[in-house]
């Protein structure tokens, strides 16, 4: 958080001008928080183990992922986290999940984030993340992802070819473009610094962050149980956004939670209680 405090203060002095590595940083880099004592004590009985993902992006060599595990059920059950998050920021889902019988509860630190050691990291590092688990240590029967971690999932199941039992979207970010403006308006980067952003993310990666649309990359089959929670007063991801993917594809199942907003989504109890609900339908269980 201190690294994040340096770029804000240091973007606002030079707004009139800002350097171009220094805007780049502050939209690649995820700040950390610590865990709390109670996150601790989950860490300590859970199944710890790391994976390699290979990172395109920044580096061009693998990066180790931390995995933490709880339970040694049949359904498989993966928690993807969102932006400057970490797998245990998932813990009161996490002590409600393991009431269920017969659950394997996999969870991640995606590059960057928590304890997973990266100096930068990006949504499809994240997707990667979720790619790996399912190759190298269980296919996911279940997934569930907190907002980028919603558009991860999405994008890993698609290039894996994966249909699972369940996947549960929890404020997912549909269109990141927009994500990035509003992350550069809040460090007051004008129109045509941001363009020049924009216009080097296209060249760095190669494509331009447009692309990053989920209403337009999402081809998971109808038949597919998707569910989608949100909060409509959200602001980090818009509801605008959000009713022109459900519109699109009216056989996702949504619910709208009032006054959770986008973070403490995670945390309400009613959302949690849906989540455990349905988990709880599946046959297989």
């Amino acid at each position: 958080m201190k690294r994040l405090k340096q770029i804000v203060n240091e973007l606002k002095l030079t707004q009139a001008a800002p350097d171009a590595a220094l805007m780049r940083e502050f939209i690649f880099y995820s700040p950390k928080m610590p865990l709390r004592l109670h996150q601790e004590q989950l860490v300590a009985v859970s199944k710890q183990f790391s994976l390699k993902v290979f990172d395109t992006y920044f580096t061009n060599a693998d990066i180790t992922i931390n995995c933490f595990s709880w339970g040694n059920g049949k359904c498989k059950v993966l928690l993807t986290h969102g932006w400057a998050s970490k797998a245990l920021d998932f813990y009161e889902l996490i002590i409600e999940l393991l009431k269920i019988d017969n659950l394997e509860i996999i969870a991640f630190d995606a590059p960057g984030n928590g304890s997973s050691i990266s100096e930068f990291s990006n949504l499809m590092l994240y997707a990667e993340s979720v790619k790996s688990i399912a190759l190298n240590y269980a296919q996911p029967d279940v997934l569930i992802g907190h907002s980028l971690g919603g558009m991860a999932n999405v994008i890993a199941l698609q290039e894996l070819g994966l249909t699972p039992n369940l996947l549960i979207s929890i404020a997912p970010l549909i269109r990141l473009k927009e994500n990035f403006e509003q992350s550069l308006d809040s460090v007051n980067i004008g129109n045509k610094d941001q363009d020049i952003f924009f216009s080097n993310f296209a060249k760095e990666f190669p494509v331009a962050v447009s692309h990053f649309n989920l209403t337009e990359l999402y081809q998971l089959s109808p038949d597919l149980n998707h569910f989608l929670a949100f909060d409509p007063a959200d602001h980090i991801s818009p509801y605008p956004f959000l009713k022109e993917f459900l519109d699109k594809y009216p056989a996702i199942s949504s619910k709208f939670f009032v006054d959770v907003g986008h973070y403490k989504i995670l945390r309400s109890v009613d959302v949690i209680e849906d989540i455990v609900d349905r988990i709880s339908a599946l046959p297989m269980l």
